[in-house]
């Protein structure tokens, strides 16, 4: 298409979660107080596994890491989600637009494979035990996390880039909350199509060796803990798992709800909530499924309260 007929976009328009006057008020508080929660939910979480040597161990390492993706992740939405809400101009700049789908790209891959790893440690934890401690060796556990963040930051490199090569030169309202492909790819005046190829190549990717090693370990832990014989130990066996599977089943749940619905049921409206349930929402959820459900979590969170409450 020929620049020539159009004005080159300089800046970009958020259309936000909602053009209903009305209701701008009301989400604004209610997003800033999920945001503040989630901020000192896993800001609570990482401090406390740092403090306690009880939960120096594998498992709550890989933990730590998730509290602080999920503290970084609503951190890359909410500021300009809350800024929309009460703001005329809802305008964003390239470079802005640029870093904020860079970072949320990040930080999706990070918590896609962050999970898998979580669940292959727990497959190692209960289907060998007496291994667990050589396996998950603290230079695995490294070795691993390094895996993670560099998949999901090579990622996020490669969608950024081919994304802002492209000329947007027609309309410059982006009808969602924050900087994401689809929408921006809508925009573009460019032959998208090497683009799609590559998000296509890369989610499968991702997803496929995500997915598949969480219901392997899942598999296996399954299978593992229905051959002990005792009912007390195949509670304590899946009591150690349960807060990890519910955790999986929220975020890839959402995930496959808002990427593999039918084209035909498609809806903006419905995607924003969708986007809104797994970018800000589940952040906010995760400290409190995995403190709910874990004893040790617990009994490190009371042993932290009396200390205070001692010092005070």
């Amino acid at each position: 298409m020929e620049e020539g007929n159009h004005s080159v976009v300089t800046e970009f328009i958020l259309s936000g979660l909602t053009d209903r006057p009305e209701l701008q008020l009301p989400l604004f508080w209610v997003f800033l107080l999920i945001y503040v929660l989630t901020l000192v939910g896993n800001g609570g979480m990482i401090l406390l596994i740092m403090s306690d040597p009880r939960l120096h161990t594998p498992m709550y390492f890989f933990l730590g890491n998730l509290s602080f993706c999920d503290l970084c992740y609503p951190s890359v939405i909410a500021p300009k989600m809350l800024q929309i809400f009460l703001a005329e101009q809802k305008s964003i700049s390239h470079t802005a637009c640029a870093v904020q789908m860079y970072f949320f790209i990040a930080f999706q891959d990070i918590e896609c494979f962050l999970l898998a790893v979580m669940a292959y440690d727990r497959y190692v934890a209960i289907c060998n035990p007496l291994l667990y401690m050589v396996t998950m060796s603290r230079q695995r556990c490294n070795l691993l996390l390094a895996g993670v963040y560099v998949v999901g930051l090579v990622d996020s490199m490669t969608h950024t880039c081919l994304t802002f090569r492209l000329s947007f030169c027609g309309s410059s309202i982006i009808n969602h909350f924050f900087c994401d492909m689809p929408p921006l790819l809508a925009l573009s005046c460019s032959d998208t199509r090497i683009n799609e190829i590559v998000m296509f190549a890369f989610t499968c990717f991702i997803t496929l060796n995500s997915g598949v090693t969480i219901l392997l370990s899942y598999v296996y832990i399954f299978s593992t803990i229905l051959q002990i014989r005792s009912a007390e130990g195949r509670r304590k066996a899946f009591s150690t798992c349960t807060f990890h599977l519910i955790a999986v089943v929220i975020f890839y749940g959402s995930l496959l709800f808002t990427y593999l619905r039918p084209t035909s049921s498609y809806s903006m409206d419905v995607d924003k909530i969708a986007s809104v349930f797994y970018t800000l929402v589940i952040p906010f959820l995760n400290p409190l499924i995995y403190s709910l459900r874990n004893t040790e979590v617990k009994d490190a969170l009371r042993k932290a309260m009396k200390k205070l409450l001692t010092i005070s």
